[in-house]
């Protein structure tokens, strides 16, 4: 259950700050995560599964900025983001206090490694995430590409406890409804989206790391999916430094390649984020 829900939309002030856009809603999932909505430059276009730099001033007005995956799809006319609170963090110690209306610097010039165009062709897509990492997810989950190239998507989260999935939870299940997804791909759209939530610290009914539920068949079994394979499988990993590190081992055991932009392969991970 999430602490606030002050999603109020925001009349939009005249920006002050250089690369400003201002807030428009605001949710606090637990004491520790939130989530933010922005206006988006009109100018700015991007791949859904790519970050960009955003911030505020610090005390001296100097920008401090950082690079956040965009969690919204490329086809929203606002620009959605969901962070980690940390209490001496020199950005989101600030950022976690605002409130619609304000504003933030945003540097809308994309990147990143999590994008369609840097896997081959295949037939199910695994997201792999935890924490924070789901945010680039969030924005491919909902854009209608990644079903266009994919017949499934397969999101795997673990977080510590079981509300701090819930943001995750909460946008799953309204996936499997939506209207536009739905129109597309016909009422059996919601087999073709799986979710696997799983805690690592709090007891819930799915336990344990992605990596190990992946090397263990957990996670196969419970899905009813065969085992990755280079032929058929295709993957994005995004969450801790060790846990990115990690992940690649697991997948490149089961024989799939790292790829990038330039030379698209089985699997890529996002090397910006450590979350």
């Amino acid at each position: 259950m999430s602490l606030d829900l002050n999603v109020t939309q925001a009349d939009k002030p005249a920006k002050t700050l250089p690369d400003a856009q201002t807030v428009t809603a605001v949710r606090h999932w637990t004491d520790r995560l939130f989530s933010f909505r922005v206006t988006r430059p009109a100018s700015l276009r991007f791949r859904s599964g790519e970050f960009v730099m955003i911030g505020l001033p610090d005390d001296n007005g100097k920008p401090i900025l950082r690079a956040y995956s965009i969690a919204s799809p490329n086809w929203d006319d606002e620009l959605e983001f969901y962070s980690i609170k940390v209490p001496d963090g020199p950005l989101t110690s600030k950022l976690q206090h605002i409130k619609a209306g304000d504003q933030i610097i945003l540097r809308p010039k994309p990147v990143g490694t999590l994008v369609l165009d840097a896997l081959l062709p295949g037939k199910r897509l695994w997201f792999l995430a935890t924490g924070t990492g789901i945010a680039p997810f969030a924005s491919l989950m909902r854009d209608p590409e990644s079903y266009e190239r994919f017949d499934q998507i397969i999101m795997l989260h673990t977080c510590r406890l079981g509300a701090e999935l819930e943001y995750g939870r909460e946008l799953v299940a309204d996936l499997r409804h939506d209207p536009l997804l739905t129109e597309l791909y016909g009422e059996g759209f919601a087999n073709r989206l799986l979710y696997y939530p799983t805690t690592t610290r709090e007891s819930s009914p799915q336990m344990g790391r992605i990596t190990d539920n992946l090397l263990s068949g957990k996670v196969f079994e419970d899905l009813g999916v065969p085992a990755m394979n280079p032929a058929e499988d295709r993957a994005m990993v995004c969450g801790s430094l060790e846990f990115n590190i990690d992940a690649k081992k697991v997948l490149e055991g089961f024989g799939l390649a790292e790829g990038a932009n330039s030379a698209p392969r089985e699997f890529v991970v996002e090397k910006a984020f450590v979350g």
